[in-house]
């Protein structure tokens, strides 16, 4: 998307989307429109699956979650979250860091475009404890009607 981009340029439109599903925020693979909160939510999702060592356009999660971002979300608001963690880091990891990292995560790939951080914002987080995490609000389509309509209008404009 940098080549869409001109100098000094943080946000347009287009017509032609291209890229991966399950990485593309969705107000870009819904309507076009790119900024550079695109790729906070692009960072988003990689912190995401680098903790679980699992895909987001490939996962499945039998009882209830349709992607990897909503099932984070989900074990997040029933203060499960590290149980969202590679089984084969074991114990061999620290927690608060873990923690943190899905925390800033979930921050990066919140549905509403003001509220995911910058990547300066991002960068500072993840190098200083002092900074104060805003809570996270939901991921997008993080409930089955609003995934039903993303990807009935997604097969609609193919």
């Amino acid at each position: 998307m940098a080549r869409l981009f001109v100098v000094d340029q943080s946000e347009a439109c287009t017509s032609r989307i291209v890229g991966t599903y399950g990485y593309m925020s969705p107000e870009y693979a819904m309507h076009g429109h790119f900024s550079v909160k695109s790729d906070v939510f692009s960072f988003g999702v990689l912190v995401l699956e680098i903790i679980s060592g699992q895909k987001n356009n490939s996962f499945y999660q039998s009882e209830c979650a349709d992607d990897l971002l909503c099932y984070e979300w989900r074990q997040w608001q029933e203060g499960n979250a590290l149980e969202f963690i590679e089984p084969v880091l074991g114990e061999r990891f620290s927690r608060s860091e873990v923690m943190r990292c899905i925390h800033i995560g979930l921050l990066c790939v919140q549905d509403d475009v003001a509220k995911r951080p910058t990547m300066a914002s991002v960068v500072l987080m993840l190098n200083s404890y002092s900074v104060t995490l805003a809570v996270p609000s939901a991921p997008p389509f993080s409930n089955q009607t609003s995934t039903k309509k993303f990807h009935t209008e997604l097969e609609e404009k193919q």
